[in-house]
């Protein structure tokens, strides 16, 4: 069992791994890539002839190269690991949701009540981490929601984490044999962890999706 959970932990590691990679490479592309091309096309628009106007467009480039750097160096942390886990599950999820944020898609509302949560355990946060990925892709890739909801607290000595979206639904039994919902990973992770689901879900009354981990 322990060779089977180490494992597990092994290949959870990669994923985040790679899903923080192709966040951050999104981001170098849509946010610092547009505004590097945003300084350039300013630049070569500069007009010497014209002080006042030159002058303006001179102070756009710079704080279109401020933003970058400020962009870059937020990068830079995540790529030394430093907001994914390091700094707890709270700081995890809450980078997992500015990212989501930053599409501009979805309407977000958070409560994320373990920001200010001192518990720590690596290996169960990079599998709640890695669980609230999966869960986070089936609603971009399957949902078609506009709202999704998103609550984490700790009671008791159990983790809860809460996503709700408003999409399309789907029939919770036949979801089970498809594994393009990646739900066998979710459940086989939550068991590996001594955890619970509850899935909510039907055609046209959207998805709500309930863990429940013991944590120390």
């Amino acid at each position: 069992m322990k060779q089977n959970f180490d494992s597990e932990i092994l290949q959870t590691r990669i994923e985040v791994q790679d899903q923080t990679m192709q966040s951050i490479a999104t981001e170098l592309h849509d946010n610092v890539g547009q505004l590097l091309s945003l300084t350039t096309l300013t630049l070569n628009s500069v007009d010497l002839s014209n002080l006042e106007k030159a002058k303006k467009k001179i102070e756009n480039s710079l704080g279109f190269v401020n933003n970058s750097i400020k962009e870059l160096r937020e990068l830079a942390k995540l790529l030394h690991g430093e907001q994914i886990v390091a700094n707890g599950i709270g700081h995890a999820i809450e980078q997992e949701i500015n990212w989501l944020s930053k599409s501009g898609v979805y309407e977000l509302k958070v409560n994320n009540q373990l920001l200010g949560f001192s518990g720590t355990s690596p290996d169960k946060d990079l599998i709640i981490l890695r669980l609230l990925q999966e869960v986070i892709n089936n609603i971009i890739k399957h949902a078609q929601a506009t709202v999704i909801d998103i609550e984490s607290h700790f009671k008791d000595g159990v983790l809860f984490l809460n996503v709700k979206e408003n999409g399309i639904g789907f029939e919770v039994e036949e979801s089970k044999n498809r594994s393009g919902m990646g739900l066998n990973s979710i459940y086989k992770r939550i068991e590996m962890i001594n955890g619970q689901l509850n899935l909510t879900s039907s055609p046209n009354q959207g998805t709500s999706i309930l863990i429940e981990i013991p944590y120390p």
